[in-house]
């Protein structure tokens, strides 16, 4: 028996349209976002106010991670000004920074518990007193992308080892 495709209703055809529409206006403001974004090139210096502060929009006493300085270029007044992240590190213990590590670099968290000889339950223990201190200092972590994200931000990995 050869079954026959019929076409979907035309209410459920402008539903689709138009989730196809919104979805595709939000690819196009989140490249926007991240074309906006401009990493300091090597040479550059951070301008600073008269008081000593770094410049910057965002900036809020006691929110590090909120911060953007102005990094300005210490050869060539012409170039534009890039924003640069001051992050507050967590202070995590050289067992989460190797759980952590081992967590990146393996497929799964029992894969974790067995390579370190720990249970299972350790390694839980582990990621989510580190996803604490990261949301402590202002810097949620609550995937295992987010994390990956953070140990390169802050020196614990770097692209070429995963």
């Amino acid at each position: 028996m050869t079954a026959i495709a019929h076409p979907a209703p035309q209410h459920l055809r402008s539903v689709s349209a138009r989730r196809d529409a919104e979805a595709i206006a939000r690819r196009k403001e989140a490249l926007a976002r991240l074309a906006a974004r401009r990493m300091p090139l090597p040479g550059h210096q951070i301008q600073t106010s008269r008081a000593g502060q770094p410049l910057g929009l965002g900036h809020r006493p006691g929110h590090p991670h909120l911060h953007r300085a102005v990094a300005v270029p210490t050869d060539t007044p012409e170039v534009a000004v890039a924003p640069v992240v001051d992050r507050a590190k967590p202070n995590l213990t050289s067992r989460e920074v190797e759980v952590l590590r081992t967590w990146m670099l393996v497929d799964s968290k029992p894969a974790v518990a067995q390579e370190l000889y720990i249970s299972l339950g350790t390694v839980n223990t582990h990621l989510t007193r580190i996803r604490a201190k990261y949301a402590e200092i202002g810097r949620p972590a609550p995937t295992k992308a987010s994390l990956v994200a953070r140990a390169i931000q802050d020196g614990i990995m770097t692209l070429d080892e995963l």
